[in-house]
């Protein structure tokens, strides 16, 4: 069993009036409730720890993870939060509906239908197509872990914290804001289905992005949440990737073949309608734009 070391908290930026957990939401009387506040200490697929709860590649080296720490002069509570009140204020339907699609369910819910069109559409065989599951699918498990490490060590608050009256289009989850879930995990999403299906790769870099700006789109992030989000699941993705590339069968070949001529595979969005139906929606006690 791995005992992950407990880390003290550093006050990562002067402007920040307190922690995630110390700051009510906006129209709330209460701290938020924390979702999955252990998920940093779940077991990973790809990565491994030592003692000190330091992530590990397969190689034992300590992974420096590309990730920008809060203290090197983000400003969440003046640019980076002007930025999130100024998208809310001209947010277009065409967001909103960018900000709905994506923000509906996890943030792996969209992704689990482009994986399947994939599969389907270059004709992949069982036994790669569970391997190509399995590998994205562990590759994500670990980025939520290492999402989850990186939020509950900072404790960066939410723009509706830090703004008592910000009214958010989306709800706004429970647990902190940097980096963004979305963002790491569409960055490793990408990253792992590039190297699987090659021909597609700029496509699966827009859906990317597109996932990874409409969680500002929803008002629940800060810009710099989103991109240094997209930088870690890449980097997640890219570590996944060298491992996949070093694995052979019984006679030494290459597992593993990228497809490298696109048959255009019709990756959702458009349209923006939740191909695996929703069937609850997050009820919101912090204000929106609804409540207008």
């Amino acid at each position: 069993m791995t005992i992950i070391a407990k880390e003290t908290y550093k006050k990562t930026n002067v402007n920040i009036p307190g922690k995630w957990e110390q700051l009510s939401y906006a129209g709330e009387k209460r701290v938020p409730t924390k979702e999955e506040p252990y998920a940093s200490s779940w077991p990973t697929y790809f990565f491994s720890r030592d003692e000190q709860g330091r992530f590990l590649d397969p190689d034992g080296n300590i992974v420096a993870f590309e990730i920008r720490s809060p203290d090197q002069g983000i400003d969440f509570e003046g640019k980076q939060l002007s930025i999130v009140k100024e998208t809310l204020d001209n947010l277009t339907d065409f967001q909103k509906k960018v900000a709905t699609y994506w923000g509906t369910g996890p943030a792996t819910k969209q992704f689990t239908p482009i994986i399947d069109i994939l599969i389907t559409t270059y004709n992949i065989s069982a036994p790669r197509a569970a391997r190509i599951l399995a590998a994205i699918q562990g590759a994500l498990n670990d980025a939520f872990v290492i999402a989850w490490h990186f939020k509950f060590r900072w404790q960066i608050p939410r723009p509706n914290q830090l703004d008592q009256t910000l009214k958010t289009f989306l709800c706004t989850p429970r647990h902190p804001s940097y980096p963004a879930g979305h963002a790491t995990i569409a960055g490793c999403a990408e990253t792992v289905l590039s190297y699987f299906f090659e021909a597609d790769k700029e496509r699966l870099n827009e859906l990317a992005k597109q996932c990874a700006i409409s969680r500002l789109y929803g008002g629940v992030h800060y810009p710099i949440d989103l991109r240094e989000g997209l930088r870690l699941g890449r980097q997640i993705g890219r570590i996944v990737v060298e491992q996949l590339k070093n694995q052979y069968d019984i006679n030494l070949s290459q597992i593993d073949y990228p497809i490298l001529v696109s048959k255009h595979p019709k990756l959702p969005p458009p349209p923006y309608k939740q191909v695996i139906p929703d069937f609850g929606s997050m009820k919101c006690t912090s204000l929106t734009i609804d409540d207008d």
